[in-house]
């Protein structure tokens, strides 16, 4: 397991430890479990453990999560803070951002679709 390491700019920051199993170099040397453990005095320790797609979905069927839906929450909860009091132009240019991302990943997954390769090991 290694660290993942983030901006620990508030106590919430400060108190979450993100880890993940080591990069897969079978799978494009990415890693596919994460853990998230915040502890704080008083409270009981929260963990939450995400387990990405893991090899070709062609070959290993669907086993896991993606970017893409990970994305999708993010800009969710954006989404509605933008719709409540704390509106503010920084949740707008995240928003954004992160469509940004989400097209550049739809298009990678259209390339690959195009080139035949999409569902498997292979670029």
């Amino acid at each position: 397991m290694r660290t993942v390491s983030t901006l620990a700019l508030t106590p919430t920051d400060k108190a979450l430890t993100l880890t993940c199993d080591d990069r897969d170099p079978e799978s494009g040397n990415m890693s596919h479990d994460y853990e998230i453990n915040c502890v704080l005095p008083d409270v009981p320790n929260i963990a939450v453990k995400l387990h990405f797609q893991h090899g070709p979905i062609a070959e290993h069927g669907v086993n896991g999560i993606t970017n893409e839906a990970l994305l999708s929450i993010v800009r969710d909860r954006l989404e509605g803070a933008q719709e409540g009091k704390f509106r503010c132009r920084e949740n707008a240019l995240a928003i954004t951002a992160i469509e940004e991302a989400s097209l550049w990943l739809a298009k990678r997954t259209l390339d690959r679709m195009a080139r035949g390769v999409e569902g498997r090991n292979e670029k």
